[in-house]
Order: structure tokens, then C-alpha cells, then sequence
């Protein structure tokens, strides 16, 4: 039987064949789209996020995955409960909220932080048992980290956070590995709720700003994150993925 494959670069294909690859966030954008690939590259899928609908909906779209409903903002330690073993963790959840310091409630401070740094730090401790030294987690962090916003200061703040973790946790958890992607300006469902009707006009100018003078594709982070997952010899590192947006 042929096992299908995903070229990352290397002189040899990666499969992910008999692999188990638990995806948080799979339901749309670049969950997704790392969820198809790896499922093309034989991968035995789970997808986790808040939405049952969403979830059925993704799952039908890649050709099938376990699903499971689960808020990475408030996981549970028996959120994996079912998975014997996990190979490869990502974690993609979580909103971006953009209002400036003097509007923002605790409330909405404390949203933030929970869905981008302690719920995935929660998620991760809850999957320790089923990980082992072969395996990988990836975590998102993004430009915001180098390139805040004017009203972003909180998501600034979280996800620059994400990226001392995973140099942290590199360490602590060795010789398993962890790293994160950065992505940059991505045309993905989550820009929809931020810009609404000017979205299109917003990308087009974006991408007139850029290097590659394109916006990414969640297909264009996917083949990053499974890269991450397949190098054995990558670990602490943050792979900027953003059109060469932060040199401009």
C-alpha cells in the first residue's frame, strides 16, 4: 500500500504514518490546514476545539478525525482523555483582541492571557502523560511579539510570552521537543471577525508592504508546523513565517 507523504524540504518525504497528531484549534484556519496535510501524510487525527459544529464540519472536510470538545481557555486535565499516546501536539486556539489598555476590562485582560499562554500551558501539562521523548509540541505565537499594534498591548504581552515558554520548556521537557510559529498577516477566518467587509482592501495593501509581496496562506504555516514536527534536530525555536514582514 502507497503512504502518502508531505515534502518539507528535506532529501526524504516525511510521513506521519500510525502517528497520532492532536491539533487544539483544528476546527478552521491554520488548525485545519495542518490537520489535512498531516492527514494526507497518513496521520491518525484528533481535533479539539469549543465548538461541537465546527468540529463535525472539519472533521468531514479532511476526510475524518476524532473529535473532541474542549476551550483551550479553560482546559480540563481529562481533555485527552481516549488518546493512548500522543506523537505530536499543536496548539492553535485563540482570538486576537485588539482595544486599548484604558477600554479593557479584567476581564478581557484575563481572556487573553488564558487562551494564549495558560490554557495552552495547562493543555500541556494535561498531555504530559501521553507524550513521550519522541515527541513534539508546537505552539503560535505571532508578529505581535516584535510588531505590537497601537491598542494591542495584552496580545503583545501573551504571545512574547509563548516564546520564552517554548525556549523554557525546550529544556524542561528534553529530549522532547518544543518550538512555535510566528505567523505573520494569514488570510484566515479570524480576520474576518477583526476587519469585516474591509478585509480584502486591508490584505492588498498589507501585501504591498511585504518582502514577498503576498499575505500567507494557513496552508503556507501548515508545511512550517509540520517541518517543526519532523525535524528532530529543532527544538526552542520560533519560526517566523510572515512574508518577511518583520524587516520592513
Amino acid at each position: 500500500m502507497q503512504t502518502s507523504t508531505i515534502h518539507t524540504g528535506n532529501t526524504q518525504p516525511q510521513s506521519f504514518q500510525g502517528q497520532n497528531v492532536v491539533i487544539i484549534g483544528g476546527s478552521s484556519g491554520i488548525g485545519l490546514a495542518t490537520a489535512r496535510q498531516a492527514k494526507d501524510a497518513g496521520a491518525n487525527l484528533f481535533l479539539l476545539s469549543r465548538n461541537p459544529q465546527r468540529l463535525r464540519e472539519a472533521a468531514e472536510a479532511i476526510g475524518g478525525a476524532t473529535q473532541i470538545v474542549a476551550d483551550i481557555a479553560a482546559p480540563q486535565p481529562t481533555m485527552f482523555a481516549g488518546i493512548e499516546r500522543i506523537d505530536h501536539l499543536l496548539i492553535t486556539a485563540g482570538t486576537v483582541h485588539l482595544q486599548s489598555l484604558k477600554d479593557q476590562s479584567e476581564a478581557d485582560l484575563s481572556k487573553v492571557v488564558s487562551e494564549r499562554l495558560i490554557g495552552p500551558l495547562l493543555a500541556i501539562k494535561a498531555a504530559l502523560p501521553l507524550l513521550h521523548s519522541a515527541s513534539s509540541i508546537t505552539m503560535t505565537s505571532g508578529q505581535f511579539a516584535f510588531r505590537p499594534a497601537a491598542i494591542g498591548a495584552v496580545v503583545a504581552a501573551a504571545v512574547a510570552a509563548v516564546e520564552s515558554t517554548v525556549r523554557a520548556l525546550a529544556i524542561e521537557l528534553s529530549p522532547m521537543r518544543i518550538n512555535a510559529v510566528s505567523p505573520g498577516w494569514v488570510d484566515t477566518p479570524l480576520l474576518d471577525g477583526l476587519m469585516g467587509d474591509a478585509k480584502r482592501q486591508v490584505l492588498e495593501q498589507t501585501a504591498s508592504t511585504l518582502p514577498s509581496r503576498n499575505i500567507g496562506r494557513p496552508e503556507d504555516i501548515a508545511e512550517a508546523i509540520l517541518f517543526l514536527m519532523t525535524n528532530r534536530f529543532v527544538t526552542g525555536e520560533v519560526l517566523h513565517i510572515d512574508g518577511g514582514g518583520r524587516l520592513v
